[in-house]
């Protein structure tokens, strides 16, 4: 029998249905109980960003995984990272958004890594040469040096450690594309729930309180060069499958495999759930008939669930009437990605 949400140990449910069920997180454990003060003001409301990702003609819920649930819930219990792999297109993503959206947690802080990101990247910047510029000039009209405050703006991961009464949602896109040293440089902050601003713990004694932007476009007070959570972020971190993490950083995280969706009744569920929450229940008929195809051609080939949304959209928009030519499309565009093709099979 499923249990009723006063009895189900689930914070996030997946419906897609907003509610306040992150009011009945427990305590952390002991060894994840974080103390940063003061709390920081309100955040601000889930961006457009995933109003794209989630849609907003349907439902917007997600036919997760019992499994999946478990582990995602999991994680807010236990604050931990979650690492969500699997291939591209498979939704791990969009389950950020989804989270941030069903808890109310506001806008989600993303930040995409590349090849050349580092760890400062995600925690702050510091432009001391535009300091160093104003400086100059102030002295030369005469006029007072403008606060350090200024120059600083903390990063997605620095702006989620930010002393928030509830938790921020983070997404860390494509880990496996960084750097060698960039997901072991991750583990203290994830672990100590904290870092420190060297350029403003060099001014403490003096001015021990200061104001700097924040990835939300926002101000925050940082005391004595310190940073440090009060709700330990729900992280999301992604990877394609591009490389294998260091064994203490998999230590610290709930590993959550996404695969791609299949021919059976979870994976037309969860297509089925994704074309509502972009198009609505109109043309249903025709959905299912591109699902279908999607699902049923070519089995064990790889494909994002995008491509059937563009094919979705294109075939209702530019072709709905001209049978021969829409189902020739929608089969062009759903081609397998790894189909021989594509491009010119280099890597």
């Amino acid at each position: 029998m499923t249990e009723t949400p006063e009895t189900d140990w689930h914070i996030y449910r997946g419906t897609g249905e907003p509610h306040d069920g992150i009011t009945r997180l427990p305590p952390a454990p002991p060894w994840r109980d974080f103390d940063g003060a003061p709390v920081t003001e309100a955040v601000p409301p889930l961006g457009s960003e995933s109003t794209r990702r989630l849609g907003t003609r349907g439902g917007r819920r997600i036919a997760w995984r019992p499994e999946d649930l478990e582990l995602v819930n999991a994680a807010l219990y236990l604050r931990r990272p979650l690492l969500v792999t699997g291939d591209p297109g498979s939704g791990k993503s969009t389950l950020a958004h989804a989270i941030a959206h069903e808890l109310g947690l506001g806008r989600v802080l993303q930040w995409p890594v590349v090849s050349r990101t580092t760890l400062k990247d995600g925690l702050y910047t510091y432009d001391a040469i535009a300091r160093l510029q104003d400086t100059q000039m102030a002295k030369l009209r005469g006029e007072d040096h403008r606060d350090i405050g200024e120059y600083l703006r903390l990063g997605p991961l620095g702006t989620a450690l930010l002393p928030h009464e509830r938790p921020r949602v983070l997404l860390v896109d494509e880990l496996d594309k960084s750097d060698i040293d960039l997901p072991n440089d991750l583990l203290n902050a994830l672990e100590e729930g904290e870092f420190r601003i060297p350029e403003l713990q060099r001014i403490a004694g003096r001015q021990g309180a200061v104001d700097v932007l924040t990835d939300d476009d926002r101000h925050a007070t940082v005391h004595d060069g310190l940073v440090r959570c009060r709700a330990f972020p729900v992280v999301v971190m992604t990877s394609n499958g591009e490389r294998d993490f260091p064994a203490p950083l998999l230590r610290r995280c709930l590993h959550l495999d996404l695969p791609s969706p299949r021919n059976d009744e979870w994976g037309r569920a969860r297509l089925g759930a994704m074309v509502d929450a972009h198009f609505g229940g109109a043309d249903a008929g025709r959905h299912e008939e591109l699902i279908d195809s999607f699902l049923g051609s070519a089995p064990g080939a790889l494909r994002a669930a995008d491509q059937l949304l563009n094919a979705i959209y294109l075939t209702q928009e530019a072709v709905r009437d001209r049978e021969p030519d829409r189902q020739r499309l929608a089969d062009l565009l759903m081609r397998p990605l790894d189909h021989g093709d594509h491009g010119s099979g280099r890597r």
